[in-house]
């Protein structure tokens, strides 16, 4: 399975999630874990995601989705679950 990392971003709106989740079922992504918080008025969610069923490349979902962010107010950022690792590897 190849999984990856959806970090969300950014004012508390409405429509965040609907547009998010929207973009995902629309490119059959699969949502496996999910976290969101609010604090005060700042947004923050992460998703780990099934990308194996999808048809589209990675950079075509990493440029779509913050596209997509940018249009609703928030960062969208899409790593593969393995480069996210190493990343925040100790």
């Amino acid at each position: 399975m190849k999984k990856g990392i959806i970090t969300v971003i950014g004012k508390d709106t409405v429509g965040i999630i609907a547009n998010t989740c929207t973009y995902l079922a629309d490119h059959n992504i699969n949502i496996l874990d999910i976290s969101q918080t609010i604090v005060e008025d700042y947004f923050n969610m992460m998703m780990i995601v099934d990308l194996t069923s999808n048809l589209e490349s990675i950079e075509a979902h990493v440029d779509n989705l913050a596209k997509l962010g940018e249009s609703i107010g928030v960062i969208i950022k899409l790593q593969l679950e393995d480069i996210f690792n190493e990343m925040h590897r100790i």
